[in-house]
C-alpha cells in the first residue's frame, strides 16, 4: 500500500494477522477501500473471513497489524471509544440480520440512530431509505411477520441510516438463489456509491466476484 492510496482510503489495513484460540489462523492482505469502491473478501468456509470482517468493525481484536477508517485506527481506541466510532462511521450487515422481532421495520432500522447516540428526528433521511430498498409499505410490519429478502434489505437500512463511512456486509448471499443474489449485490453496491462509502463483503460465493471492483483472498495459515 503506497502512502498516496493509503491517504485517500475510507478503509486501510496493513500486516493484520487474526488467530483464534490463541492460534495465528489467517492473514489478511493489505487492504485499500476508498469511497464508493466494493471489495470481496473471499476464501472457503473456515478460513476467518468472519474473523476478519469483525476485525475491521473494531468487535474483535487482530493478533497484530493495523486497521484504520478514515484514518481513525481502531484498535488503539478503547472498547467505548470503539463502539462509539463504530455506531457512527460503521454500517454492519450481519448473517443473521439481528433483527428484533417484536419492533416494527421502522423501528428496527432507529435503532441504528439510539444505539450511536444520535437524536432520533431525522425522519426525510429515514423516508428516503425505505423508499429507496422499497420498505415503506411495510413500516409499520413487525420484523417476525417479514420475508427474508425484506429483514434482509431491512438489515442494509439500518446500516445506512447513519451515513457510514463503511459498509461491511457478512456472507449476505449464502442463503439466496442466482436471482436474489445479483439483486442483493446491486442493492448494496448501488446503495454504498450513493452514500460515498466503501463496501466490504466477506464471501465463499463466486457468484459475488463479478459485481464488485476489488477481491481479495484471504491467506489461511497452517
Amino acid at each position: 500500500m503506497n502512502s498516496d492510496a493509503a491517504s485517500l482510503a475510507i478503509l486501510a489495513t496493513r500486516g493484520v494477522t487474526l488467530a483464534r484460540g490463541g492460534k495465528t489462523i489467517a492473514r489478511l492482505p493489505d487492504l485499500t477501500v476508498a469511497a464508493g469502491q466494493s471489495m470481496a473478501i473471499v476464501g472457503p468456509s473456515g478460513c476467518g473471513k468472519t474473523t476478519a470482517l469483525m476485525a475491521l468493525a473494531g468487535i474483535r481484536a487482530p493478533q497484530q497489524g493495523t486497521i484504520t477508517v478514515e484514518g481513525t485506527d481502531l484498535w488503539t481506541l478503547g472498547r467505548g471509544g470503539r463502539d462509539g466510532f463504530r455506531g457512527r462511521r460503521i454500517g454492519l450487515v450481519f448473517q443473521s440480520f439481528h433483527l428484533i422481532d417484536a419492533l416494527s421495520v421502522r423501528a428496527n432500522i432507529w435503532m441504528a440512530a439510539q444505539c450511536a447516540g444520535y437524536p432520533v428526528d431525522d425522519h426525510k433521511r429515514l423516508q428516503n431509505l425505505m423508499e429507496r430498498l422499497g420498505l415503506t409499505a411495510i413500516q409499520s410490519r413487525r420484523a417476525d411477520r417479514i420475508s427474508h429478502g425484506q429483514a434482509q434489505r431491512t438489515a442494509i437500512a439500518r446500516a445506512l441510516l447513519n451515513r457510514p463511512a463503511v459498509i461491511l456486509a457478512d456472507e449476505p448471499t449464502s442463503a439466496l438463489d442466482d436471482a436474489n443474489t445479483e439483486t442483493l449485490m446491486t442493492l448494496l453496491i448501488e446503495s454504498a456509491v450513493a452514500e460515498n462509502a466503501g463496501l466490504v463483503v466477506t464471501t465463499h460465493d463466486r457468484r459475488v466476484l463479478d459485481a464488485v471492483d476489488t477481491v481479495v483472498e484471504m491467506v489461511a495459515l497452517p
